[in-house]
């Protein structure tokens, strides 16, 4: 039996319920391999350590494949930070609204963010091409190529981007007393 008009009002539109649901689900997946990748930070530093003060024989890359693995780290995790809302906010008048208002509030600042990430995304873009087109490397005695760690930040420009409107939508849901489901 199709549903009634009234009974639509309260329902987000199903692309937008099947555009969240999928976004929060590779946030999600993304944001715990990013999550898991400090291991693989911790080993790789825990190798240098013992190579250069244990077998004394120094490793020149393990402090930079560690930056590259940290940098990777917060630009992959950041979409799964911001969908469990644990990222950092400054709640002096915010705290004190209702949750309504605080969806509102959201909702604006968001728009704010994703201009942001347009911009971010653009200069990544344009900062991989140029990493691809010069084959170009991290001046040091380990000569990496910089291409692998920019598309990873473009990628994780792009998740963050993503998982960014799907916050919006959920944002205005709740701002209009919308149950999303």
């Amino acid at each position: 039996m199709p549903e009634k008009p009234e009974e639509n009002k309260n329902k987000m539109p199903k692309f937008i319920v099947s555009y969240v649901k999928y976004v929060d689900y590779a946030s999600t997946k993304f944001g715990r391999l990013a999550m898991y990748s400090i291991f693989l930070m911790i080993g790789t530093l825990l190798l240098g350590a013992i190579t250069r003060n244990i077998i004394n024989i120094p490793l020149s890359w393990t402090v930079e494949l560690a930056q590259f693995t940290m940098t990777a780290y917060y630009i992959v995790g950041g979409a799964y930070s911001m969908q469990l809302n644990a990222h950092v906010r400054m709640d002096l008048v915010y705290d004190h609204c209702s949750d309504r208002t605080k969806a509102r509030i959201d909702s604006f600042t968001t728009l704010f963010l994703i201009f942001y990430l347009v911009c971010l995304l653009v200069g990544s873009i344009s900062s991989t091409i140029y990493a691809i087109e010069y084959d170009q490397r991290k001046f040091s005695q380990w000569n990496p190529s910089m291409i692998p760690i920019k598309v990873i930040m473009v990628f994780g420009i792009i998740l963050m981007l993503l998982q960014t409107i799907s916050t919006l939508f959920k944002d205005i849901a709740k701002a209009r007393g919308i149950d999303f489901k």
